[in-house]
C-alpha cells in the first residue's frame, strides 16, 4: 500500500514522502486495512523497527484532522522524551505536542492545548485523578509496549488507567503496541480490538548461537577469527571489522562496565582520527556533567569508541550514550537489559552474553523468552544494514542444544494481570471513591469487572480482595461509611480530607498511614526521623542490608534510637532486618544532602549515580507528601522541618548552598565552591566580576549562569581575562627569576 492511497490529509502524506517513506511495510497495512484510518481498535503484536510508532502516528493524524486529541502512553520517561523529540517533527504541519511525566500532584491543565500529549501510564493515572479537565477530550490513546501489562511493577497502573481511559471516554479509539507475545488474542478481547500479529520485519534477522570457533544459524556455521580469549570481544570485532555496531547485554552492572572497558581497549585501533575527534569531544561531557568515578571510567570507554548503560548512570550521562550511538561514533555499548525495554536504538548485532540473571529469591535463573525476543529485537538497522544478527554463546554442545529449543525456536510466554493483590489494588481503590467513579462496594467490584485481571478468568478472587482494601481506607480513616448499613458491603464509601489528599498525592495509603502514625508517636524528631519515616514506606526502594553493613547500622540506631518512631524487637528477626534496611536507606539520604561526595556515597552504599539520583527523586516526592500530611498530626512544625528537607533533597545540599543551587548548571559541587570563596546569594553573584567566578567553575558555565542571571558575558572577555592572568603569572616568574 502506498502512502498516496492513504485517507489522511494531503500535507501529512507530503511530510511522509519527504522522508523517504513511500511504501507502507506489511503491517502497517495491516493495519489500515484493520480500521486504524476509521476508528477501530487495534493491538498490533510486531517485532521491534516493524513500524508500531507509524501505526500510531497514522491513528493520530486522522483523529487531529477531525480536530481532536490524543494521548500516548509509554512505560519510560526516556521513552517519552524519545517520542516527544518524534512527534515535535510534526510542528511542520502545524501540530502542537506537549509532553508530562513528573510531578503527581499537577493536573497539568496547561497542555490541553495540545493535539499529542506523551505521558507515563504513572502520570497519565495521576492525571485521571486529579480530574484534568482536558482528559475529557481525548479521542484517540496509544499504549506503547502494552505487554507490561505483566510487569509486576508497572502494570497495575497500566491497567487500570487504560480501564479508567475506557470508562471515561468510552469512544475513545484505542491502539495498544506491544511485542510478539504468546496470547495477543487475550489483549485484543479485552479492548473490544482488531488484532495483528506479524513476524515481519524490514531486514532479516538471524537468531544465532555461538560454540568452539563457530556462529550457526539453522545449521549453516562461519568461523569467527580469534582475536582475544574472550569470544564476545571477537564476535564484536567481527561485526565492526564490516561497518557495523553491536549491543552487548550483560547481566549485572558490574559485568557490562569491565567489558566495555576490556572491549575499548580492542576497539579504539580501530578509529578513524575524525571519529577519535567527536569521541573527545563526548567525553568531556560526560565528565563535565559529574567528576564521580564512574563519569571518568565512562569517560575513557568513550574516547576508546566504547560505552556502558545501565541504571546507575544519570539520566545525562545515558542520553550522551545513547546519541553517540545513533551517530555511529560510539561502536558497542554494554548494557543491562534495560536498554530492550522500548528505546529506538537498533544495532547491527545483539550479543547476550549471559541468558541467566540474579533472581533474590532462586540464585541464577534463565531470563524470559519474551525478554530474550526483546534483546534479539534491537538487531538489524532498516536502512542500514544488510542484515540483523543477535548472537547466544553456549559453551558446550548440551548448552547449544538448550538454547536452541528454549529460546531460538521458542515461542513467547502468555502474559498475566499482575492487578490481584492488596497492595497492587489498595491505591487504585481509594482513587476510584475519590473520584466518584464507584462509591459503594457493588460499585467497585463492577469497575473491577471491566479489567483485564477480571477478563482473564479471576473475577472472583476480586471480591476478598477489594473488601480487603476497603476495610484497610476505613480503618485509616481514608474513607468513612454513611448510610442506613453498619458495613462496607451495604454503606455508601465517602473520601475523608485525608483519603482525598492521599490520592492527590499519588501515594499508597499505607505510605500515608505509616507516615501519620510515626509522626503521631514521634516524641524527638529531626532530620534522619523525616528521612527514616519515608524510607520506611512501600513507596520507596531500600537497599539490601550486606552482612558487613549489620554492625555499623545497629549502632547507629543504638546511638539514635530516641530519634526513630519506632523500633521493631530485635527477636523479629525478618521485621528488625528490613527496618535496618530502611535506617540504610536514610542514612544514604542524610550522607547527599549534607555534601557527602557522590563517590564516596556510591562506594559506602554500593550505588551508582543513577540510583543515588532515583532515591533522592523518590524521598523527594515522599517528604512532599509528609510535608502536607503532617498538620494532620497537629504538629505544624514538622510541616516546616519537611519542606526544608525537600529543598535539600532536591540538590543534595546543606541549607544553607539551595539558594544558589536553584541556578541551573550550578549543582552541588559548584554552589559550595562559590559559598567557600565568598559568594553566598544570587545577588552576591550579580555583583561579582564574571573573569574570577570562571576561574572557579569554568568558562561554558560562568556564561551560562550570568544568563540567568540577565546579564550579558561572552567568551571572549573570560579568555582576556584569562590570557591577563597569564601574562601576570609570567611577568611575576621572570621578576622572581631576575631577582634571584
Amino acid at each position: 500500500m502506498k502512502i498516496n492511497e492513504l485517507d489522511i490529509p494531503e500535507q501529512v502524506k507530503g511530510f511522509y514522502r519527504d522522508t523517504g517513506l513511500v511504501e507502507l511495510y506489511p503491517p502497517q497495512t495491516q493495519a489500515v486495512e484493520n480500521g486504524i484510518l476509521e476508528g477501530k481498535n487495534l493491538v498490533a503484536a510486531i517485532p521491534t523497527a516493524s513500524g508500531k510508532t507509524f501505526i500510531a502516528e497514522l491513528a493520530m493524524h486522522k483523529a487531529i484532522g477531525k480536530g481532536e486529541k490524543c494521548l500516548y502512553i509509554v512505560p519510560l520517561r526516556a521513552l517519552a522524551s524519545e517520542k516527544y523529540n518524534r512527534f515535535s517533527e510534526f510542528s511542520k504541519l502545524g501540530i502542537k505536542v506537549g509532553i508530562t511525566t513528573g510531578d503527581f500532584t499537577s493536573k497539568d491543565e496547561w497542555l490541553g492545548h495540545n493535539d499529542i500529549i506523551v505521558t507515563t501510564s504513572e502520570k497519565a493515572d495521576s492525571l485521571l485523578r486529579n480530574e484534568t479537565s482536558w482528559i475529557k477530550d481525548i479521542s484517540t490513546v496509544i499504549v506503547d509496549e502494552v505487554h507490561l501489562l505483566d510487569s509486576g511493577n508497572r502494570g497495575p497502573t497500566l491497567e487500570i488507567t487504560l480501564t479508567r481511559l475506557m470508562n471515561l471516554n468510552p469512544n475513545a479509539q484505542i491502539i495498544a503496541l506491544s511485542a510478539t507475545i504468546g496470547n495477543p488474542e487475550d489483549i485484543s478481547n479485552w479492548l473490544n480490538a482488531n488484532l495483528i500479529v506479524s513476524e515481519w520485519r524490514p531486514i532479516n534477522l538471524f537468531e544465532s548461537i555461538f560454540w568452539a570457533g563457530k556462529l550457526y544459524h539453522d545449521n549453516e556455521a562461519r568461523d569467527i577469527k580469534s582475536f582475544t580469549d574472550d569470544n564476545s570481544i571477537n564476535l564484536t570485532l567481527d561485526i565492526i571489522n564490516t561497518g557495523g555496531q553491536c549491543l552487548v547485554f550483560e547481566n549485572s552492572r558490574k559485568n557490562c562496565m569491565s567489558f566495555a572497558k576490556k572491549a575499548g581497549r580492542k576497539i579504539a585501533p580501530r578509529l578513524d582520527d575524525h571519529g577519535k575527534t567527536v569521541l573527545e569531544s563526548m567525553a568531556e561531557d560526560i565528565t563535565e556533567i559529574s567528576e564521580s568515578d564512574i563519569s571518568e571510567v565512562l569517560s575513557k570507554c568513550v574516547r576508546q569508541g566504547v560505552a556502558f548503560h545501565h541504571a546507575g548512570l544519570s539520566a545525562e550521562h545515558r542520553k550522551i550514550v545513547e546519541d553517540g550511538f545513533r551517530s555511529n561514533q560510539i561502536k558497542v555499548i554494554s548494557s543491562t537489559p534495560t536498554l530492550a525495554a522500548g528505546l529506538n536504538l537498533p544495532a547491527r548485532s545483539v550479543i547476550i552474553r549471559n541468558y541467566k540473571r540474579y533472581d533474590s529469591n532462586f540464585g541464577m535463573v534463565p531470563i524470559p523468552v519474551l525478554d530474550y525476543k526483546q534483546m534479539a529485537g534491537r538487531a538489524g538497522r532498516p536502512t542500514l544494514d544488510p542484515f540483523g544478527e543477535s548472537v547466544l554463546i553456549a559453551k558446550s554442545k548440551d548448552e547449544y542444544d538448550y538454547l536452541l529449543e528454549k529460546y531460538i525456536n521458542a515461542r513467547p510466554e502468555d502474559i498475566w494481570s499482575k492487578l490481584g493483590a492488596e497492595n497492587a489494588l489498595r491505591t487504585h481503590i481509594l482513587a476510584l471513591i475519590v473520584s466518584k467513579l464507584a462509591s459503594t462496594y457493588k460499585g467497585l467490584l463492577e469497575f473491577m469487572e471491566k479489567t483485564f485481571f477480571a477478563y482473564q478468568g479471576n473475577a472472583e478472587d476480586l471480591d476478598s480482595i477489594v473488601l480487603d482494601c476497603v476495610n484497610f481506607l476505613k480503618d485509616n480513616e481514608m474513607i468513612q461509611l454513611e448510610g442506613p448499613g453498619t458495613s462496607v458491603l451495604d454503606s455508601s464509601l465517602i473520601p475523608t480530607r485525608i483519603g482525598k489528599l492521599t490520592s492527590m498525592l499519588y501515594i499508597d495509603p499505607l505510605s500515608a498511614s505509616k507516615i501519620l502514625e510515626g509522626l503521631k508517636n514521634g516524641n524527638l524528631i529531626e532530620d534522619i526521623t523525616l528521612l527514616h519515616l519515608v524510607c520506611s514506606t512501600p513507596d520507596m526502594r531500600k537497599l539490601y542490608l550486606r552482612s558487613s553493613d549489620y554492625q555499623d547500622i545497629v549502632m547507629y540506631v543504638m546511638k539514635n534510637k530516641e530519634k526513630f518512631t519506632s523500633i521493631p524487637s530485635e527477636f523479629k528477626a525478618t521485621e528488625y532486618e528490613w527496618f535496618l534496611g530502611e535506617v540504610k536507606t536514610a542514612k544514604l539520604l542524610m550522607d547527599w544532602i549534607n555534601e557527602i561526595h557522590i563517590d564516596e556515597i556510591a562506594r559506602n552504599y554500593n550505588v551508582g549515580e543513577g540510583d543515588i539520583r532515583v532515591f533522592s527523586e523518590t524521598s523527594l516526592w515522599l517528604m512532599h507528601a509528609l510535608s502536607l500530611l503532617a498538620p494532620y498530626t497537629k504538629k505544624p512544625e514538622v510541616s516546616t522541618m519537611a519542606k526544608q528537607l525537600e529543598k535539600r533533597i532536591k540538590y543534595g545540599v546543606k541549607l544553607e548552598l539551595v539558594e544558589l543551587v536553584s541556578l541551573k548548571r550550578v549543582g552541588r559541587s559548584r554552589a559550595r565552591k562559590l559559598f567557600k570563596n565568598g559568594y553566598r546569594s544570587i545577588d552576591e553573584l550579580k555583583e561579582a566580576n564574571p573573569s574570577n567566578i570562571s576561574k572557579l567553575i569554568g568558562s561554558k558555565i560562568t556564561i551560562d549562569i550570568f544568563k540567568q542571571l540577565d546579564i550579558s558575558v561572552s567568551l571572549s572577555e573570560l579568555k582576556l581575562s584569562r590570557s591577563e592572568e597569564r601574562t601576570l603569572s609570567s611577568n611575576t616568574q621572570k621578576t622572581m627569576s631576575d631577582f634571584s
